[in-house]
């Protein structure tokens, strides 16, 4: 087992000792340091509440809840370290909340249609774009587990912070780059194989 060392653990525990400065400072009334909380940890939590099958709005919904859950409980949270791994679970429980309501509601087809109305691409350019990411999730559900909850968090990030990552995937932070890197080669072999995904 590879031990972690060197600018990576520096960086991680740099992040670390930041995140939880800024909350201590939330905690205290500080808006601006809130404000740098949300900025350092939204594009995780919205990864995380996707990775849970809802929609953009739907998810915008669910992480503008947890972010105002945490104001509600700010003095109830007593480790500043145990702050990601609070609002992953938070983010989940209301993403899984959230999917429970939309299946339970009738579906009549008219949200998708209001939708569709206001769309400026083509019909063929809509219909193409569909089916690429129809052949894209098919594979994906086809990759282990691990794999899935990976891509769906790390894939869609320019610079995903593995410190959070691996926090809220309770994984080696050091396993991260590799093995997102083997999903994304399985993923792409998939595709490459499938004819439907060479659209024309």
């Amino acid at each position: 087992m590879t031990s972690e060392s060197g600018p990576a653990v520096d960086a991680a525990a740099a992040r670390a000792t930041r995140v939880a400065g800024l909350f201590e400072r939330a905690r205290d009334g500080d808006r601006s340091a809130l404000d740098d909380l949300v900025r350092e940890l939204n594009p995780l939590l919205w990864h995380v509440v996707r990775a849970q099958g809802l929609g953009t709005e739907e998810a915008a919904d669910v992480v503008q809840t947890t972010w105002l859950q945490l104001l509600r409980r700010l003095t109830e949270i007593r480790s500043p370290q145990a702050l990601t791994a609070w609002l992953v679970t938070t983010a989940k429980r209301q993403a899984w909340h959230t999917r429970t309501q939309l299946r339970s509601r009738p579906a009549d087809g008219t949200e998708v249609m209001d939708g569709l109305a206001g769309a400026e691409p083509a019909p063929a350019d809509l219909v193409e774009a569909s089916e690429r990411r129809r052949v894209l999730w098919r594979h994906l559900r086809q990759l282990p587990d691990r794999c899935r909850e990976l891509l769906r968090i790390v894939a869609f990030v320019d610079r995903p912070d593995y410190s959070a990552v691996a926090e809220a995937l309770a994984m080696p932070r050091g396993s991260i780059g590799p093995t997102r890197g083997r999903c994304l080669a399985k993923l792409r072999e998939l595709l490459l194989a499938d004819p439907a995904w060479e659209i024309p």
